[in-house]
């Protein structure tokens, strides 16, 4: 029998009821034993009666961990360290996971790859812009640098966590407020050697709330990705971090070009300069910019932030 943790971090969010429903009614893939561990970040237990309601009507082992902190970091090492499985899969606690979800995880597995990717699909309300809808600009797919995938994300993933060095990784408490905590997470990862797939038929759905349906809130929120990826390159690279800076200056000059190029098609155009925002955010990063704090912000940093 092999034993699969799903771990789901949550803070202050209501619908992670939907997400963990979503996960118990899943198909267990044959030879699994599976375990669903539920890390409450917030300072108060207020998961925790939603929590046991649901472990009440499933047969599936469902823990419930209370794990203050305001930092999604440490809910996730929380969750890694609670894990005794040798595969761990995460998901968000705003997603929901559709039928054969799990399966498809499963099935994507190979004696090589430790890190399976799934889609995460935005689901629209109704009124919302269409070149939105036809660029699917909220949703989540692996990057590829020459064909290869070299990080992740935590918002649907599987990990193989059979060999010691993937095992000890957790993920960083210094990032765990700002974003940016599952690029550095994977991409040590990737460092060790781990190899990456994509499963595309192992989606989740995000729905998208009305206050994200704005084009200043994509903006920057992909500014915002630039600061925490120039994080990462400082990490990776921290001899020679100042090679990053023209090659984002030129990518971001590129997309403006574009954008100029597609202004009669409003949804390449927009891709275009939102693709220029986040290279402006590698290059604000690399400069020394710092990225705004997020996750469990309390009202008074959200006021000192720049959203």
């Amino acid at each position: 029998m092999t034993d699969l943790d799903i771990c789901i971090c949550t803070f202050r969010r209501p619908g992670v009821a939907d997400t963990i429903r979503s996960v118990l009614a899943q198909e267990v893939p044959e030879g699994f034993a599976l375990r669903v561990i539920v890390v409450d970040n917030d300072d108060e237990p207020t998961a925790r009666p939603l929590v046991e309601d649901l472990s009440r009507d499933t047969p599936l082992r469902l823990l419930y961990i209370h794990h203050p902190g305001r930092n999604i970091s440490v809910a996730r090492n929380a969750a890694l360290d609670a894990g005794t499985a040798r595969y761990t899969a995460f998901l968000d606690d705003d997603e929901v996971a559709r039928p054969g979800w799990l399966m498809a995880l499963a099935q994507a597995r190979t004696g090589e790859t430790e890190v399976i990717l799934g889609p995460v699909e935005p689901v629209y309300p109704a009124g919302s812009p269409t070149w939105m809808r036809d660029t699917v600009v909220h949703g989540t797919r692996p990057v590829r640098v020459g064909g290869a995938i070299r990080t992740g994300y935590t918002c649907n993933v599987l990990i193989d966590r059979a060999r010691p060095e993937i095992r000890a990784l957790r993920f960083d408490p210094e990032l765990g407020r700002s974003g940016g905590e599952d690029t550095d997470y994977f991409a040590r990862m990737a460092r060790l050697g781990a190899s990456f797939a994509y499963a595309p038929k192992a989606v989740v759905e995000e729905p998208v709330v009305p206050e994200r349906l704005s084009f200043s809130w994509l903006a920057q929120r992909r500014y915002r990705m630039g600061l925490t990826h120039a994080r990462v390159l400082l990490r990776c690279h921290a001899a020679r971090p100042w090679r990053a800076v023209p090659v984002a200056a030129a990518k971001m000059l590129a997309c403006a070009l574009m954008a100029v190029a597609f202004t009669a098609h409003r949804g390449r155009r927009n891709a275009a300069v939102l693709r220029g925002f986040l290279h402006a955010g590698v290059v604000a990063g690399l400069s020394g910019a710092a990225p705004p704090v997020l996750y469990g912000a309390t009202p008074h940093e959200r006021q000192g932030s720049t959203p």
